[in-house]
């Protein structure tokens, strides 16, 4: 099936070989349970969905980016109440199972039938394979072994790995943490939607101040993502871009620029200024993506580039070229980019400031440039008053829904800036977007989530990141001095399923 090519090492980490290999108890199968002859005994539901957790690291068995395809790979992550992490025991008899992902409905297999340690997990269509197919072996604690029909092998978190995005293979059985696996009832029926990730909560009567940061703080229009080692990264705009970096989202330090050397592709759009603006980070296909601006305050000759790097270091960056720009030819402004990648593991750049708002190309994930074979520039917000004021969009999959957040009103004016941060949502990546009230984003419609108060003035150009089973708001605020800052607090979700800040 397909044509991935597995990854299998030379040669065995030393203690792998020193491992007890571990006989599995008879095993006892009824139409509904697995029973075992030991202390413990594991029930399997087969109307129930499960979260399968590992015992080592904690983090939840996902398909990566919620594909859909087959041959898409099975990793770690963080656990959140997403479709994708969720898998169904289908009974093949015999005491085996096939694990049906929620989102997909394709099944896990080894791939291409592979006997080999380390061989690759992926979710491919239904045939009901021996490499489908798996025994749930009690081991203790409420803990199992998933051992695959075909190969013997067990279920395995490659290399102990503790990062989200880590691979799962199979490995001969060890016994180890690594390949034991809790399973976790989430509920039974048919998705309409994933539900919220925390029980909802209750907006706060007033607007938060930014959460504690320490360091380096000084920020505009800051991008995030935390790298497999659990380090946060930060790009901003300024010169050459700067980065920060930070190992526990409060204290902030920083890294260096992403063009030590300059960017001299980008001076036709820039004045032969150095300033980029409204980078865009993510960490996909194993690196870093940064889509970024080049243009001057207030014009329409802009545009937007895309650069990549192995490790999201400083001067580690590549430029991958342009992928659009604007100018009076056209109605928008190619500035502040955000990449999103949706259910069916399509990449979408979604991007505008001012003129006729928010506009959406989709991209090749191949290469993360723009799509040859849908070329189509797409409508997806505009304000109707105060002159077009909207700007730096980002989309974020939550539950049933995109959401995509954007800046209102004025920016760069210091403490005078009128930034506020709203959002409208929709089933469809590529809208339409309604707020709460059911205006469409296209009419001039949004939410409001954060604006300013106190000394906090116009908040903006946000960013959301997932991370430790929760949503983060990253964003920019200015002082009473008229100095930008970042800013971050906690994503809450109400019992209609809208975010709020806390």
């Amino acid at each position: 099936m397909g044509t991935i090519t597995p990854t299998t090492p030379a040669r065995p980490r030393p203690w792998r070989l020193l491992a007890v290999v571990v006989t599995a108890t008879a095993l006892a199968v009824s139409a509904a349970a697995i029973t075992f002859s030991t202390a413990y005994a594991v029930t399997i539901d087969p109307n129930a969905w499960y979260q399968v957790v590992s015992r080592h690291s904690g983090k939840a068995l996902s398909i990566a980016q919620s594909s859909t395809a087959d041959g898409a790979a099975l990793v770690q992550t963080t656990r959140t109440a997403a479709t994708n992490l969720q898998f169904q025991f289908v009974s093949s008899g015999g005491g085996y199972y096939r694990l049906k992902a929620r989102h997909s409905g394709k099944v896990l297999e080894v791939f291409e039938l592979s006997t080999a340690n380390g061989a690759n997990i992926v979710q491919w269509s239904d045939l009901n394979g021996t490499n489908q197919q798996w025994s749930a072996v009690d081991t203790d604690s409420g803990y199992v072994k998933l051992v695959n029909r075909n190969s013997g092998k067990a279920l395995d978190v490659w290399e102990w790995s503790t990062a989200d995005g880590s691979r799962i293979s199979q490995y001969t059985d060890t016994g180890g943490t690594n390949q034991q696996w809790q399973l976790v009832n989430v509920g039974t029926g048919t998705p309409t939607s994933a539900p919220p990730t925390s029980p909802p909560g209750t907006p706060p009567a007033s607007y938060p101040n930014p959460g504690r940061v320490t360091g380096s703080t000084g920020a505009h229009d800051p991008a995030v993502v935390k790298a497999p080692n659990g380090t946060y990264i930060v790009v901003t705009t300024g010169d050459n871009l700067p980065i920060k970096t930070s190992t526990d989202r409060t204290a902030w330090q920083n890294a260096g620029v992403v063009w030590p050397n300059g960017a001299s592709w980008t001076t036709p759009y820039t004045n032969g200024g150095r300033s980029l603006w409204a980078p865009d980070i993510s960490y996909r296909n194993g690196q870093y993506y940064l889509y970024y601006s080049a243009s001057t305050f207030g014009s329409q000759r802009s545009a937007i580039f895309l650069a990549t790097s192995p490790s999201g270091a400083a001067g580690s960056w590549t430029n991958q070229g342009l992928i659009i720009e604007s100018s009076t030819s056209v109605n928008y402004n190619a500035i502040d980019p955000n990449l999103v990648v949706d259910d069916a593991g399509q990449w979408w750049l979604s991007f505008g400031s001012f003129w006729t708002g928010i506009k959406m190309i989709r991209l090749d994930p191949g290469t993360g440039r723009r799509s040859t074979s849908d070329t189509a520039v797409r409508a997806i917000a505009q304000r109707t008053t105060a002159g077009g004021a909207i700007e730096a969009p980002f989309i974020y999959r939550h539950g049933g829904y995109y959401y995509m957040f954007v800046s209102f009103d004025r920016c760069c004016q210091g403490a005078s800036s009128t930034y506020r941060i709203m959002v409208g949502r929709s089933t469809s990546v590529t809208g339409p977007y309604t707020d709460r009230n059911g205006v469409a984003m296209t009419a001039g419609g949004g939410t409001q989530v954060l604006a300013g108060h106190g000394s906090i003035h116009g908040p903006g150009h946000q960013a959301v990141l997932g991370d430790n089973g929760g949503d983060v708001l990253f964003y920019h605020y200015y002082a009473d001095n008229g100095a930008s800052f970042l800013g971050i607090n906690l994503i809450g979700w109400d019992a209609a399923n809208w975010p709020y800040v806390y």
